[in-house]
């Protein structure tokens, strides 16, 4: 935790301010058992009404003020644990923004999801009990068995052996239960990822009609999480009961021990009972402790998880933020035999050599799994290459800004991904002060217009999240829409068409040839018609470049592509 206490620096007042409200009132805490004593002692043995009052109105003024300095240190600790909370979330989200796809695709987004909610919500929990209790817990402890001996040095004794034998029960607790609690962070990932899982896949489940499989698949993930859970509970159960039974033990010895030295003259009982007060003052405070162990346990753990993410540093990093000068006259794409490599998986991609010139189309075709998307999101930037260097406008990517390199393209992922809003929002994500004009051209252009206009509220139609209310195909046309709002000079269309009719998927190319200038598209396609009149096509098999061409070229030199052909196309069609 100590890592993440840069986002405490401005709550210093509250640090400050907090604990020392605190302290102030466990001091007023500590003098009410001897206001009870001489309470018993001088006003109800001297029946005394006056006295008793007095003394009574003392209590009451402590207890006031005590309350007053509470509720400050309450104050204190909310501004401090929510402001480090927020803090926190901003500066986590902002770093995983910064993340590659690489180290995305390592940590996992469920995984993302809980440290950034249950994770920080446990460390602002900390924080909180940091500023209301660690001073005042153990304070009071050492205060209680001061004030203790002042009452009397013998019976004192008791306090001093009874302390440790509870903070032994504590740390026997603890030492068993810490390792459960950091088991239950890991348990919580999992039940977040299959809820994730569920919820985003909920049509693909009812589809196959595997909602009892799913049911049963949530209720084990989430039984074990309840088996460490009431592992750990039954364990936490032995604290109060064992800490009790020492505490009443220490009591009955101070009534017992102390009911003697009454007899002699030597104490007086209202002392006894002060005493008595004292050893249930430790034992609320022990127990206060223990709970704070159980939270700052819970914290250590996620904030091993919250450090985690902010010690991923991306792989994939920004070395300058100027623009740098483009060469006009070098191809506007070019790969120099690059090999790229996922974690673990071996080589996606193996030494692929091209170039594209402006104004190209571009296809890039190939079976399942060739490498397809992964080259794509080479150009981007999106990853980086294992050897091997990729060049646009004849500069080296890695040489750009992301602002600067990404600024020049309309990229549309294989997923269509629409946010929560209106179809005018998600039109203005690539220009912000994009005009009707310019929305309406590019929803025309990727043939989105002819549905959206039908809408009643027109372009102004709200989208609910991932666009849900929309189809498959109405949802790809609007993706390809938002990245042609800002008319980049290259456009990349990785497998983007996919839920499209055939008719609408040539009409969509036809469109793009014939109303954009001289932008490069590059179409990435299982289907050969999307490619086959593509001035230039790549054709990949397990991530080697086998063929670079037109379509008419492949059909003669290139077998891999004449299979695919063949695969979709009649044997008269593949020749025309």
């Amino acid at each position: 935790m100590f890592k993440l206490r840069r986002f405490l620096k401005d709550y210093k007042l509250q640090l400050t301010l907090g604990p020392l409200c605190k302290l102030i009132e466990a001091i007023f805490e500590l003098f009410i058992p001897l206001i009870t004593a001489s309470i018993i002692d001088v006003g109800v043995k001297n029946k005394d009404t006056g006295y008793v009052w007095r003394m009574g109105g003392l209590m009451i003024l402590l207890g006031a003020l005590g309350l007053c300095f509470a509720l400050v240190c309450q104050k204190s600790a909310s501004i401090a644990s929510q402001g480090f909370g927020t803090k926190v979330r901003n500066a986590m989200f902002k770093h995983i923004n910064t993340l590659s796809h690489n180290e995305l695709d390592k940590i996992g987004t469920p995984s993302l999801i809980t440290r950034m909610t249950n994770d920080i919500n446990q460390l602002q929990a900390a924080v909180a009990m940091l500023i209301r209790l660690v001073i005042r817990a153990p304070f009071l402890v050492i205060g209680a068995m001061i004030m203790a001996m002042t009452i009397d040095l013998k019976l004192s004794l008791i306090f001093f052996i009874a302390s440790p034998i509870i903070a032994f029960v504590l740390y026997f607790i603890m030492h068993k239960s810490v390792p459960y609690f950091k088991k239950i962070q890991k348990k919580l990932d999992s039940v977040s990822l299959i809820s994730r899982e569920n919820l985003s896949g909920n049509r693909v489940i009812r589809a196959f009609g595997k909602q009892k499989s799913e049911e049963e698949r949530f209720a084990q993930s989430n039984n074990d999480l309840t088996e460490v859970s009431v592992k750990v509970g039954r364990i936490s159960a032995l604290l109060n009961p064992l800490t009790y039974v020492i505490v009443q033990a220490a009591i009955i010895a101070i009534v017992w021990f102390g009911s003697v030295l009454v007899d002699n003259g030597e104490l007086m009982s209202g002392q006894i009972i002060a005493l008595v007060n004292y050893m249930t003052q430790i034992l609320l405070a022990m127990i206060v402790v223990s709970n704070l162990v159980v939270i700052f346990t819970k914290a250590s753990a996620s904030a091993a998880r919250v450090n985690e993410v902010f010690e991923t540093q991306p792989s994939v990093v920004e070395k300058t933020k100027d623009d740098i000068a483009e060469n006009k006259d070098a191809p506007i794409i070019e790969f120099r035999n690059v090999s790229f490599g996922y974690a673990d998986n071996g080589y996606a991609l193996k030494n692929i050599s091209f170039s594209i010139e402006r104004g190209q189309t571009v296809g890039i075709i190939g079976g399942t799994g060739s490498g397809k998307s992964t080259l794509v999101n080479l150009i981007p930037r999106f990853y980086d290459t294992s050897d091997g260097e990729v060049f646009v406008y004849g500069n080296n990517v890695k040489d750009y800004s992301f602002r600067q390199l990404r600024g020049n393209m309309g990229i549309v992922p294989q997923s269509a991904t629409l946010f929560s809003g209106t179809i005018n929002d998600n039109m203005k994500w690539g220009k912000k002060d994009a005009t009707q004009e310019e929305i309406e051209k590019a929803l025309k252009i990727s043939q989105s217009y002819e549905f959206a206009s039908k809408f009643p509220e027109k372009t102004d139609k709200l989208i609910t999240a991932g666009g849900k209310n929309l189809s498959g195909g109405q949802r790809q046309r609007l993706t390809i829409a938002r990245a042609l709002v800002s008319q980049p000079e290259i456009l990349i269309l990785d497998d983007s068409a996919s839920a499209l009719d055939f008719a609408t998927d040539a009409a969509l190319r036809k469109s793009i040839a014939e109303d954009t200038e001289n932008m490069t598209v590059i179409m990435v396609s299982q289907r050969v018609g999307t490619v086959r009149y593509a001035d230039k096509i790549l054709v990949l098999d397990n991530g080697e470049l086998v063929g670079t061409g037109t379509h008419k070229e492949l059909i003669k030199n290139c077998p891999v592509y004449r299979e695919i052909c063949l695969s979709q196309l009649k044997a008269e069609e593949v020749d025309e």
